[in-house]
This record gives structure tokens, C-alpha cells and sequence, in this order.
């Protein structure tokens, strides 16, 4: 990937520590597939190597490195296997999200294993009644990614309106003996996310477990007072959608690496090797430069809002539409160039045991995710742009 700034020595060694995962990760990627989890093998050997530490505070064992290089880390490891750069993708962020809650949470997680992991599901369902010292929820929430691998979730619910604050999203920060894990992931791609139900039945939540989580504001993050990296002072939808659509290219990277390797030697039953296919070349020259434009508009805006972070501002409305329409539009658009190289794989490309139909029902799954719905949030930008007023609360 070719970047415009320079990392430091640290975010080098966590990209290089990555890249010497993706063998492994490409041999498990079928067992991931089959087992409908991330083998927990992979998940030690993603801690030994600090990975999830990446957008962890440096007061507790991180890195604070910049969000482009954890993105780069996610990227790297889709190579080899999406579903595991998924699970890294959103369990990583959530070092990110806890940094910014009051410190007592964070030592709630932190105070014994500055290991410990966190899986979320930001569904509004939580049944949320107030009451002395916090609230009490209830609900069942979907689409835990690597819930089995984490002892505390990140869920959502409306916070009910206050004196001085309206309703809104709110995140609710829970330990692993307040809920129990429903499987039910059986699905067509990422099946290696583990992505279950998470189910409450009525489990208390203490006032300083709770933020208000698109709200950028001091006040509302008030973990940025003692971690003042202003990383922390993003934007949540920024990041975390980012979170959801970066592995995405990692993996048409992958895809495009595996196809590659079999156009060379492939010769179809008509006697021609595919890479003599002016299909096949044009699919992959087409796949090629779209990983490029991506990474490169992805570098673009993150230095744009890092800069406004440093002034203690954020982008605007419109900025911000765009910058998330342009998340959403990584998978779709992905889903769309790998499919043309595995049409040009012809018959041989459509067994289960061929890494590019695995990348092609990962990539067409990873669309699904409310954050990559791209029509929709085309739609919000547009409307933005025509003079209309923003339709997306959670922008």
C-alpha cells in the first residue's frame, strides 16, 4: 500500500507482524469457514502479536497508533482470511470506543488483563428503564462478530430523554456473566465471524458503563480528558465503519493474488491458459486499481479529519455523509470485482474448496451490514447535496 506519511517504527513492526500471519491464516481460513469461528489459536497468536492493542491507550499497554495503520493491519490480514480481519476489525475498534468512556469503565475492563476483549452489537433493541445509579436492560441483540472470543459486549439501546439531553443512541458497556451467547450464525459468508445473538434478561448497567455514542463532545467522552491522543476525538460512525468495509479490500487483494496464481497455470478445457483471456485480464486490471483508488481515498480522509482532530474540531455535516457513503461504497463495489474474477475462473472457480468463491460469499455477506448500505447512504448524501435537510441521525 502506498501511503502518503511517514509511520513510525511502531506501526511498521505491527503491519510486518500481520503480513507473517497471513500464511497461517490462509491454511485456517477453510477450518474458520467449516467451524463457524475464528480458530482460537489465531486470536492467541493475533494477541502475542499486539494487534489488538493497536488503538489501545498507551496508559493501558497500547499503541495509540493512527487509525490508517490499524485499517492497514485489517487489510493485511484479510488477505488471508476475511472472517478473521472482521472479528480484528470490530473487536480492534473497541479499544478505541472504551478509551473514550469515563476511566472508571476502563478500569473495570483493563484493571486486571489490559488484554481483555470486547464484542459489540450497536442495535437499538435494549428495553432501557432508568433508575438509581444507571439503568437496567433487557433484549437480544444480533450479529455479535467473535462474541465467543471476548469476555465484554459493547450493546446498543435508545437512552430515554433527559432534562437536558433528547433521546438518543446510546452503547452499553456489559460483562460476559450479564448475557449469554444464542448460535445461529449459519449463513453464506464470514462464516468463520461467529456473528451470534446476544440475549439479556434484565442485568443492571451503572451509569458510567453508558455513552452517548455519536455524540463527539467532551463532556460525552470524557475518557479523551486523560487520553488525549486525537485519534480519540473522531467521530465513532467514522471509525467504526471503516471497521466494517476495510477488510473488504484486503480480501479482493487476496482474491486478486489467488486469481492470479491460477491464471498463470490454469489451462481451461479448450486449451487456453486463462491469463490469455481478455475477460480474466481486464477483470483483474479492473480489481487491481480499484483496491488502489479505495486505499488512497480512505489515507485522504482520515488525514483530513486527524488534522481537524489536532484543532479540536470534526468535518462537517456534509463531510461527514460523504465520508461514509464512500465506506459503504468499498463493499459493494469489492463484491462486484471479485465476482467478475470469478466468473473468468469459469466452472473450476465455483467449488467450495476455491479460496476466490470463498472471498466472493464473504464479500457479498460483508454487504449486508447496516453500515454498508450504500443505497442508503447515496441517498442521505444526495439529499444533503440537493438542499435537503440530513436524513441520518447516526452520522
Amino acid at each position: 500500500m502506498h501511503v502518503m506519511r511517514e509511520k513510525t517504527a511502531v506501526e511498521i513492526e505491527l503491519i510486518a507482524r500481520a503480513r507473517r500471519l497471513v500464511p497461517a491464516l490462509r491454511e485456517r481460513a477453510e477450518q474458520a469457514d467449516r467451524e463457524g469461528k475464528v480458530p482460537d489459536e489465531t486470536i492467541r497468536e493475533m494477541q502475542e502479536a499486539g494487534l489488538f492493542r493497536a488503538l489501545q491507550p498507551k496508559r493501558w499497554d497500547g499503541y495509540e497508533v493512527d487509525p490508517r495503520t490499524f485499517f492497514e493491519i485489517q487489510m493485511t490480514l484479510a488477505e488471508g482470511c476475511m472472517s478473521t480481519a472482521w472479528i480484528y476489525g470490530v473487536m480492534g475498534v473497541h479499544p478505541w470506543q472504551l478509551a473514550r468512556y469515563p476511566v472508571e469503565a476502563q478500569q473495570d475492563v483493563w484493571g486486571e488483563d489490559t488484554s481483555t476483549l470486547i464484542s459489540s452489537t450497536y442495535m437499538p433493541v435494549a428495553k432501557v428503564t432508568p433508575v438509581e445509579g444507571g439503568y437496567r436492560i433487557s433484549g437480544r441483540w444480533g450479529f455479535s462478530s467473535g462474541s465467543e472470543h471476548c469476555q465484554w459486549g459493547l450493546l446498543g439501546g435508545i437512552l430515554p430523554p433527559g432534562e437536558d439531553q433528547p433521546a438518543e443512541h446510546g452503547t452499553f458497556l456489559v460483562p460476559r456473566s450479564d448475557y449469554r451467547i444464542e448460535k445461529n450464525w449459519d449463513v453464506l459468508g464470514l462464516r468463520g465471524t461467529g456473528s451470534h445473538d446476544i440475549v439479556i434478561e434484565d442485568a443492571f448497567v451503572p451509569a458510567h458503563r453508558v455513552q452517548r455514542t455519536n455524540n463527539a463532545s467532551l463532556a460525552a467522552t470524557p475518557g479523551r480528558e486523560v487520553n488525549t491522543n486525537p485519534i480519540y476525538a473522531l467521530p465513532f460512525a467514522q471509525v467504526f465503519t471503516r471497521a466494517v468495509s476495510s477488510s473488504c479490500l484486503g480480501a479482493l487483494q487476496g482474491a486478486i493474488n489467488q486469481f492470479s496464481d491460477n491464471a498463470k497455470q490454469h489451462i481451461g478445457k479448450h486449451g487456453a491458459k486463462t491469463a490469455e483471456d481478455p475477460v480474466a485480464q481486464t477483470a483483474v486490471a479492473e480489481a487491481i486499481t480499484t483496491v488502489d483508488a479505495f486505499k488512497l481515498v480512505l489515507e485522504r480522509n482520515f488525514a483530513h479529519m486527524l488534522a481537524l482532530a489536532e484543532k479540536g474540531e470534526i468535518p462537517d455535516t456534509e463531510t461527514r455523509l460523504l465520508y461514509r457513503y464512500q465506506s459503504a461504497q468499498v463493499t459493494n463495489v469489492c463484491a462486484e470485482r471479485v465476482s467478475d474474477l470469478l466468473r473468468s475462473m469459469a466452472a473450476s472457480g465455483l467449488y467450495n474448496t476455491n479460496p476466490v468463491a470463498r472471498t466472493f460469499r464473504d464479500l457479498h455477506q460483508a454487504r449486508g451490514h447496516i453500515s454498508n448500505n450504500v443505497a442508503a447512504y447515496g441517498r442521505s448524501y444526495g439529499a444533503v447535496q440537493l438542499g435537503l435537510p440530513n436524513p441520518d441521525p447516526y452520522v
